[in-house]
C-alpha cells in the first residue's frame, strides 16, 4: 500500500471569520488552534501546514471566566538587572487584547517553524472592522 500526501500547494485554503465577542478565551483560542492546524479537515496530516486562514474580530469583547482577570500573569524581561515586567490579564486586555488571544493561540500550536508558520495565518482585531474583505471569509461559530 501506498501513502497519499495532500499537495500543499494547491490545497485551497478558506478564510474564516470568528466574531470573539462573549467567548469564553481558552475555548475560543482552542477552536482557533484547530482551523490554523487543519485538524478540522479530513486531509489532516501533522506535519504538514493544511489549514486555513483565520481572522477575529471584537477580541476585545471576549469573556473570561473565573478568576483570571486579577490572577493571571503576563511577564517580559529585558534581560537587564531589575528588566522583570509583569502585567495581570485585566490590564493587557485594556492595553492589548489581541497580544492576550495570540498568546493564548501560540500555547496551543506546535513548537518548531511549523507551528510559527501556522500562527502567521491568524489575524486579530480588537474591533468590528478588518481589511479582509475582499477574501470573503466564511463566519463559523465557536463551540
Amino acid at each position: 500500500m501506498t501513502t497519499t500526501l495532500p499537495d500543499v500547494k494547491h490545497l485551497g485554503r478558506q478564510w474564516v471569520l470568528i466574531d470573539a465577542s462573549e467567548q469564553v478565551l481558552g475555548k475560543l483560542a482552542s477552536r482557533i488552534a484547530t482551523v490554523l492546524r487543519g485538524k478540522h479537515k479530513p486531509i489532516y496530516t501533522p506535519f504538514l501546514d493544511t489549514g486555513d486562514f483565520v481572522v477575529v474580530i471584537n477580541v476585545d469583547k471576549m469573556a473570561l471566566s473565573g478568576q483570571k482577570g486579577e490572577q493571571k500573569v503576563y511577564q517580559r524581561y529585558s534581560g537587564y538587572p531589575g528588566g522583570r515586567r509583569t502585567r495581570n490579564l485585566d490590564q493587557m486586555m485594556d492595553k492589548h487584547p489581541d497580544r492576550v488571544l495570540r498568546q493564548a493561540v501560540k500555547g496551543m500550536m506546535p513548537d518548531g517553524p511549523l507551528g510559527r508558520r501556522q500562527l502567521t495565518k491568524l489575524n486579530v482585531y480588537a474591533g468590528a472592522e478588518h481589511p479582509h474583505t475582499a477574501q470573503q471569509p466564511q463566519t463559523i461559530a465557536v463551540r
